[in-house]
């Protein structure tokens, strides 16, 4: 299925880019933790690792720069909210 080449195009609103670097420790942790449930899984070390434990061998593996991730653009939507708006007390 081919789409027309015009700004409403799927791909055109998400774009991705593949990172190498982290934005924040969340998503560090996130990568690492699908990469050692791969290798959980079967999958075969990127780098040599000291370690048997999966979680260390993924952490190895970012720090050597083998792990990238995918990053979507998408727009954040915030829901309407009708009616007047409901005060937190923080005491």
């Amino acid at each position: 299925m081919a789409f027309p080449a015009s700004s409403n195009s799927p791909l055109e609103k998400n774009r991705m880019t593949i990172e190498t670097q982290f934005d924040s420790n969340y998503r560090k942790v996130l990568v690492a933790a699908r990469r050692a449930r791969q290798l959980q899984n079967g999958s075969h070390a990127l780098v040599p690792s000291q370690s048997n434990k999966a979680c260390r061998i993924a952490q190895d593996e970012i720090e050597a720069g083998k792990i990238a991730y995918v990053m979507t653009e998408t727009e954040v939507v915030k829901p309407l909210v009708e009616g007047p708006a409901i005060t937190i007390l923080v005491s």
